[in-house]
């Protein structure tokens, strides 16, 4: 049928073409053709309509509306757990342990004796120094009353004055060392492990506990150097600790002041208060905001095609005939995040609401017809 309306049609056409020589009246002529040119269009309209098995053969698209809203880009490294008070505590005197006053997961204050070292050498050198010094002070007297009276040489008396100083400073030195015999709490904490026992001989450095205090840690990472400029004190920012399966709000406390040669890298840091479930060097994954946006025009990141003269650009959707028609948009990528992107519309404005192609787009033209699915 589509075939038999076309060519009568044509046919009547090729007739009033033929006859045109015969006609002295031209623009009669013309207007005729114009008038006949529009019956074909209506013509086609009309089996287009009737002809169901076009628009089975229309290109299937995928398309997702156009957001108006806030955008923000999130910059997402790895980083730990880190606090400054976790502390091995050493011996700093010689000596058997006498006593370790507390265990491990006991709550301590600061001061709170933790173990006692037998400083029983230490009080029998204090003692034979200061009888020592005893004779130290009584020969330098005399040394001192000879010389007065010009007996005495200044050579005699130089050496009676450094045996002296000399016998002080070792009997200040053993003193405070005995001091050091009873080991205190530094700090408010935790004791999170005990390594040596009562009876035990402890040299110096040898580690006796460690004490922890977790209410106040900070979560510490390194970040490329390009996003130095835009990460500073009071940026935004996320940590998820993968142990605890739990996010926390946090903001940038601080921002390192070196880039490290080998990986190009500075160091962020963000406080954490009050939550004792986070432990020394713990894993933790850190999200910090270097953008935010309001009120920027935002696609699916998938939606953003590339044209051969290397401009990005999307095609727009409009509903017409239970079919749609398409619109290439020339746009500017701003960022993108998580699968989405803030774009800059350049060749005409985009509206929320409006459709875009995410699947299927190159496969079509601008102002081709598609269906969607």
């Amino acid at each position: 049928m589509k075939l038999t309306v076309k060519t009568a049609v044509f046919l009547a056409l090729g007739g009033i073409l033929f006859s045109c020589g015969q006609q002295s009246d031209i623009e009669k002529l013309k207007e005729k053709r114009i008038n006949l040119k529009k019956q074909v269009a209506t013509l086609d309209e009309e089996i287009r309509s009737l002809d169901t098995t076009k628009t089975t053969f229309l290109p299937l698209v995928r398309p997702s509306e156009v957001k108006v809203g806030d955008f923000k880009h999130q910059v997402i490294v790895q980083g730990e757990v880190k606090t400054d008070k976790a502390v091995t505590l050493n011996a700093e005197a010689n000596g058997r342990i006498e006593s370790i006053n507390v265990k491990e997961g006991q709550k301590v204050k600061k001061g709170h004796v933790l173990a006692r070292i037998d400083t029983e050498i230490l009080s029998s050198n204090v003692q034979e120094v200061k009888t020592q010094l005893e004779f130290a002070e009584y020969n330098y007297k005399k040394q001192k009353e000879l010389f007065d009276r010009g007996v005495g040489t200044e050579f005699e008396l130089k050496q009676a004055s450094n045996q002296l100083n000399t016998l002080k400073s070792k009997l200040n030195t053993l003193e405070t060392q005995k001091s050091k015999s009873v080991v205190k709490a530094p700090f408010d904490g935790v004791i999170d492990e005990v390594f040596s026992n009562e009876g035990e001989m402890a040299g110096m450095q040898s580690p006796l506990m460690r004490i922890v205090n977790n209410e106040e840690v900070r979560i510490a990472a390194n970040i490329s150097e390009h996003y130095y400029t835009k990460i500073k004190e009071g940026t935004p920012a996320k940590a998820f600790i993968p142990t605890l399966n739990d996010t926390l709000d946090l903001t940038i406390s601080s921002t390192g002041n070196f880039i490290h040669p080998t990986n190009r890298t500075f160091r962020v840091q963000a406080n954490v208060k009050d939550n004792e479930l986070l432990l020394p060097n713990m894993l933790a994954e850190l999200h910090v905001t270097d953008l935010m946006i309001d009120s920027a025009v935002i696609v699916p990141a998938e939606a953003i095609l590339k044209s051969q003269e290397n401009e990005d650009y999307v095609f727009v959707l409009t509903e017409k005939d239970k079919a749609f028609t398409v619109e290439k948009v020339i746009v500017k990528i701003i960022s993108k995040h998580k699968g989405q992107a803030a774009i800059e519309p350049i060749s005409r404005k985009l509206r929320a609401g409006e459709k875009v192609v995410t699947e299927g787009g190159r496969g079509i033209t601008d102002e081709d017809i598609v269906r969607t699915f």
